[in-house]
């Protein structure tokens, strides 16, 4: 993930957030920010496990999978009647996470509820741009009824809010985010490989700017809505194990997305309805075959078939995997129709959707070897992925004929902001799209209690309108994870070391001035201890960035940035867990 002053930035595979599907327990999450999915509705205190898979995968999940998917499972323990559980966190650069649930299950029946309050102050190294501060809060409730072995029903709610806290001499408002999710849902197991399943989502996000002070067309206090969307999403899907060695997936998935924009008053909407299915099996000794499609309707953008295979073959501790998988991407509600504008720092922000958009397609072809012992993994992997018709953010040069052409869009554009603009955005198809990789991941028990991992991608991602080729915004070409992992008991006391660091190269910014490669380091200890059978504590101590990279230059209106960091910075932290 790349950190940007407003949030999170999320690349798989050379690609950004809107090629990366989002879910939550299987559900899609929903709400961006210029095109963005916003992480901060999650609450991290809830998380379980992260599934992540590579590539293509619009034959089962459906379009915004081009890149990957990424499922979120949250945490719904069994084992105890009642537990609850408080988590802080608390740097020393003025941030504070607190987090509590309460966890009750019996005779079937499971009631989960959570709260998270997060909260920083806004920073500024040098003469960067300032990053943005917040204060943020997530309420969560879910409950969940399974009244035998073949029936779980489920239904949940969960509710978000986020306010920006920046340097009251910069600018007159801060930013608010809300957002509100619900779902219901439910499995039946015929047997122990055969079962339906069914789920309803509707996902509300809005934001806009809610101001500090008076100004000459809004008060202290006043509220302006940016944006506004709602998605309902439905699906039904079976899981069949029609022959001993082969599962079977089939299902209908049905979404409606709308999006509501002041600028340009927006108010528009769009269907998707889609039938996919996959088979795996096995065809002879090792060999694993498997092959998906769908077929999606878009209200706009018609008919599209996805196509997936893919070859495994595991003989002894090694896997062989070859997948081919096609991808679909209708443009985004705010692609096709936005008419933005904002100011950052002083200076002004445009951006234009484009109705004349086409949707985008895409090739993924990547091979896998894989390695595993009991005390050794490593995997190998190359790919490639050719996006057809790749939507871009185009910069366009102004000149004097445009600039009247923007003053008259937005008027709100003082004389001051117009005389310091040199481009605007423009949303636009590319040729093409290209993205190469390498991905090289190695894990090892070194001794009991004591891990090593490291991974390291090769990313060449780039774009092509007419003849020229340019790197894809964002775009890494290096970057390597490396952790060190150390975990030992004694009695009623636990001790957990982790050492881990990231390294990456330059960030490239068409159009702009790239930013520099960094590495950062972070040491972090936990101390668990079981002092009851009703209680357990787990102080935390660490050093966040522990040789202080920073990056300092003077900002400047051409130059971007990928580190965002205080500094050296020291965390402490305190999880306590009642249970009974």
């Amino acid at each position: 993930m790349a950190p940007n002053s407003m949030g999170t930035f999320l690349r798989m595979n050379g690609l950004g957030n809107k090629y990366i599907l989002i879910l939550v327990n299987g559900q899609k999450l929903s709400g961006d920010i210029s095109n963005n999915v916003d992480l901060n509705r999650i609450n991290m205190a809830r998380v379980k496990r992260i599934e992540v898979l590579d590539g293509a995968a619009s034959s089962l999940y459906g379009s915004d999978a081009i890149a990957g998917v990424i499922n979120i499972i949250t945490d719904q323990p069994t084992t105890q009647l009642v537990s609850v559980t408080s988590n802080t966190r608390i740097s020393l650069s003025n941030a504070w996470t607190q987090s509590v649930c309460l966890d009750i299950h019996k005779n079937g029946f499971g009631s989960y509820t959570s709260f998270n309050h997060d909260m920083s102050d806004w920073y500024q190294n040098g003469g960067a741009p300032y990053v943005s501060g917040h204060r943020s809060e997530i309420l969560g409730q879910k409950f969940t009824y399974a009244p035998n072995q073949h029936l779980a029903l489920n239904v949940g709610i969960d509710y978000s809010y986020k306010m920006t806290r920046r340097p009251d001499n910069r600018i007159d408002y801060e930013m608010r985010y809300k957002g509100l999710r619900w779902n219901l849902g439910g499995i039946y197991k015929f047997t122990s490989r055969n079962s339906l399943q069914a789920s309803f989502t509707v996902d509300r996000f809005r934001y806009g700017k809610e101001y500090d002070v008076t100004t000459k067309t809004n008060e202290a206090g006043n509220y302006v809505q940016s944006k506004k969307q709602r998605m309902t999403d439905g699906e039904l899907k079976a899981i069949l194990g029609l022959t001993p060695n082969s599962t079977t997936i089939v299902g209908a998935d049905w979404r409606k997305d709308f999006l509501m924009a002041t600028s340009g008053n927006i108010d528009q909407h769009a269907y998707t309805l889609a039938a996919y299915a996959q088979h795996e099996m096995l065809i002879a000794g090792n060999l694993t075959m498997t092959m998906g499609l769908r077929l999606t309707r878009h209200e706009t953008f018609s008919n599209h078939l996805t196509p997936k295979v893919t070859l495994m073959y595991a003989p002894f501790n090694f896997r062989f995997r070859a997948t081919y998988s096609t991808g679909f991407r209708a443009p985004g509600l705010d692609e096709l129709y936005y008419h933005y504008f904002s100011v950052n720092r002083g200076k002004a922000q445009i951006s234009f959707g484009n109705q004349n958009l086409k949707p985008e397609k895409s090739h993924y072809l990547a091979l896998n070897v894989e390695y595993r012992s009991q005390s050794v993994a490593v995997s190998l992997t190359g790919y490639i992925n050719r996006i057809n018709d790749m939507v871009v953010k185009q910069n366009i040069p102004v000149d004097a004929a445009s600039l009247d052409m923007l003053q008259h869009e937005f008027p709100e554009m003082t004389g001051e902001q117009a005389s310091q603009l040199v481009q605007y955005a423009l949303y636009q198809n590319s040729d093409k799209g290209d993205v190469k990789g390498m991905q090289v991941n190695v894990s090892a028990n070194i001794s009991q209690g004591f891990n090593l991992s490291a991974n390291y991608a090769y990313t060449y991602a780039r774009s092509k309108s007419g003849e020229e080729w340019a790197p894809l915004e964002r775009s890494i070409r290096h970057a390597a994870t490396i952790a060190a992992n150390y975990h030992q008991s004694w009695g009623k006391y636990a001790l957990n070391i982790n050492l881990s660091g990231r390294l990456q190269s330059k960030t490239y910014y068409p159009g702009y001035e790239d930013a520099p490669g960094f590495g950062i380091w972070n040491l972090h200890t936990t101390h668990s201890f079981d002092v009851a059978k009703w209680c357990y504590v787990e102080p935390a101590i660490g050093i966040d960035n522990i040789f202080g990279k920073a990056d300092n230059r003077q900002d400047d209106k051409l130059r971007k940035y990928a580190l965002y960091t205080p500094g050296r910075t020291l965390v402490i932290g305190m999880k306590v867990r009642f249970k009974k």
